[in-house]
């Protein structure tokens, strides 16, 4: 029997009820843990879990380069201190040593501690904190949430969808298993992070937006591959890509989520299909194994957990 690859969520703030803990990321944990193979063994352990008090290094994290974890998916959810100099220093040592490595923050400067991460902390840009080399997207692309200044590209609701370009060569994780075709659409999310790819780490941009406020385009995701930087590695520009709030708004969201949301990824079943199946390529390229061994999903995700 293959043992299941292991995979850790984690968020870089401690649990909190009206914040964006990892309890709700719980659909996509959901997910990963449904998945098999063709003989309906497991190929994900999953672990979630919110980091300890902010302050001192995290114990599981500032360790992780000597644990057996496969993959790190690192929501960065805080506002400047979830991550120690500990931490990183480990995180960067996981990915050198091969781990898999997805790291997603948000607009302005939300996840801004996920900077001095070797590598992929690079690709993200933020306000007060390594703004894009591209002076001209230094500005407020959403007009609609006022108090929040660039980075925040405009690509509709939560809860809806937005149609993806993929750039270059579709990269593995925007395959749909038996067609040529790629992966289309992907959650929509009001006001974005902006990200790049370092040029020097052997990264590129495999999938852009654009905006519907202004029409300007923006990085939704930049791939490492692995190599001598390390294990394989994605950058995302936000984490509501992978939250229940943005797969279905009806489980609801922090008190301090003013927009609107809609409800297009419920009502067009190729695009929720392709939100799960973009989750699940993600975490077999981090694992080494995609490609490798057979599994029971495809585009339609037998089991998959629509709407609920």
């Amino acid at each position: 029997m293959i043992k299941p690859k292991k995979i850790l969520l984690q968020t870089t703030i401690p649990t909190t009820e009206d914040d964006w803990s990892i309890a709700r990321f719980g659909k996509l944990a959901a997910l990963l843990r449904d998945a098999r193979d063709e003989s309906s063994n497991a190929l994900y352990e999953v672990t979630a879990r919110d980091r300890e008090p902010p302050g001192k290094p995290d114990s599981v994290l500032s360790t992780i380069d000597q644990s057996d974890i496969d993959e790190l998916w690192l929501f960065a959810v805080d506002t400047g201190d979830g991550l120690t100099e500990q931490d990183c220093a480990a995180i960067s040592r996981f990915r050198k040593n091969g781990g898999g490595l997805l790291v997603t923050r948000d607009h302005m400067d939300l996840g801004s501690s996920v900077c001095t991460l070797g590598g992929v902390g690079k690709a993200h840009y933020f306000h007060s904190k390594q703004p894009d080399p591209d002076v001209s997207r230094r500005k407020r692309d959403d007009p609609y949430t006022t108090d929040i200044d660039w980075p925040n590209f405009h690509s509709g609701a939560n809860g809806d969808f937005l149609e993806i370009e993929v750039v270059g060569d579709a990269h593995p994780v925007l395959a749909k298993k038996g067609s040529r075709a790629s992966i289309r659409f992907l959650p929509a999310h009001p006001h974005e992070g902006d990200i790049g790819a370092p040029k020097e780490e052997g990264a590129r941009v495999i999938v852009k937006g654009k905006s519907k406020a202004t029409g300007a385009d923006f990085n939704i995701s930049v791939a490492f591959e692995p190599g001598e930087h390390g294990g394989p590695a994605i950058a995302e520009s936000t984490f509501h890509r992978f939250a229940d709030y943005n797969w279905d708004p009806r489980s609801g969201c922090p008190s301090f989520v003013s927009e609107k949301p809609g409800d297009g990824l419920q009502r067009v079943p190729e695009a929720m299909a392709d939100t799960h199946l973009y989750a699940l390529n993600i975490a077999g390229w981090l694992s080494g194994d995609f490609g490798t061994r057979k599994t029971t999903h495809d585009a339609t995700l037998t089991g998959a957990i629509q709407g609920g």
